[in-house]
């Protein structure tokens, strides 16, 4: 399953991916990983999340962030929920469209290994296609 969190710069997407992800922990029976940009909310996440800063492992495309998420997923079998903040900035995406491309991706990723993707996105729910809108949750 991927579910988009969407929203202008600014508008609490990340409050609420966090506050999600803080309340999945309690109930999910596998692993956490939140990627962002930096290390900032580090004590905002339960212990039991794995935070990694995406900046740290010196990604600059589209396909070296996807093998990254291919890359923790061969690493954890257990892994159950992956949050994605900061999206087109972890990803390296310059608009809305690359940003659905690689969210289909996701979509397939999702399907066969079983975990599902929690991502917030800068971007108005109007500025997304039909198949995209169906994954939104949360639209600040």
């Amino acid at each position: 399953m991927v579910e988009l969190i969407v929203g202008d710069k600014g508008t609490g997407k990340t409050k609420i991916l966090m506050a999600k992800a803080n309340d999945d922990i309690k109930v999910t029976g596998g692993n956490t990983v939140y990627l962002d940009i930096n290390n900032k909310h580090m004590y905002e996440l339960s212990h039991r999340i794995r935070l990694l800063n995406v900046q740290e492992y010196n990604i600059h495309s589209r396909d070296m962030f996807l093998g990254f998420i291919y890359g923790v997923i061969s690493q954890d079998y257990d892994l159950d929920k992956m949050f994605l903040d900061n999206f087109m900035s972890i990803a390296c995406l310059n608009n809305v469209e690359e940003a659905e491309e690689l969210i289909n991706e996701l979509i397939k990723i999702s399907e066969k290994s079983e975990i599902d993707f929690i991502i917030s996105l800068t971007a108005k729910k109007d500025d997304l296609s039909d198949s995209i809108k169906e994954l939104v949750t949360v639209a600040l």
